[in-house]
């Protein structure tokens, strides 16, 4: 029995290809200089400054590192969180409290996250804000991610309700694509930054 797979979902596969080799070819130098203007645009952000409670994650396969913007977050005294793979909730996130003291692991996807304490969990309605990762973005706001559904399922009660943590969407200026194709299940973001430019929320 063979899966039909749709042209939207090629033109996606070889998408994610396309600029996950395009972020991965950035130079040590780009990725930090990139980092430390992400962190300056995103401290500006009202969204940021009115918030205390903000989920991150770690980079991995060349995505722009937020750890810049974590420091700053600490030297602020704000609460930062990092997603953690549910253990019993097969394709959801937890949100687990993060600090340079976190023991951390490393998850099946090679990605590093904090080791599972039920004391550090913070529930994803008393977050105020979550950046979240992507592959690929447009001037919509459409978010490319990796194919898992986390971050959607994660934000679906804000893009729903508008209720829940504010997403925003943090990626390199090389990930922009001038129109995505979207599935009926892709959570648009209405806020997306890069180290030079801002789209969607004025």
């Amino acid at each position: 029995m063979t899966t039909s797979v749709s042209s939207s979902q090629l033109l996606r596969q070889q998408l994610r290809q396309q600029v996950r080799c395009a972020r991965r070819q950035l130079s040590p130098q780009q990725q930090q200089r990139a980092a430390q203007q992400l962190s300056l645009r995103l401290q500006a952000l009202p969204q940021i400054q009115h918030s205390q409670h903000i989920a991150l994650y770690i980079a991995t396969d060349g995505e722009i590192d937020p750890q810049p913007f974590i420091d700053w977050l600490w030297q602020q005294e704000k609460s930062v969180y990092l997603p953690v793979l549910h253990p019993f909730s097969k394709g959801h996130l937890l949100f687990l409290h993060y600090d340079a003291t976190t023991p951390m692991t490393t998850n099946r996807y090679h990605i590093h996250e904090p080791q599972l304490d039920l004391r550090r969990v913070k529930p994803i309605a008393e977050l105020d804000v979550i950046c979240t990762p992507l592959v690929a973005f447009d001037r919509t706001g459409q978010r490319l991610g990796m194919g898992g559904g986390y971050y959607d399922r994660t934000l679906s009660q804000w893009h729903q309700h508008r209720q829940g943590p504010y997403p925003i969407g943090i990626g390199h200026d090389c990930q922009y694509i001038s129109q995505l194709p979207n599935e009926k299940w892709d959570v648009p973001l209405p806020l997306i930054i890069t180290p030079n430019h801002q789209f969607i929320e004025a």
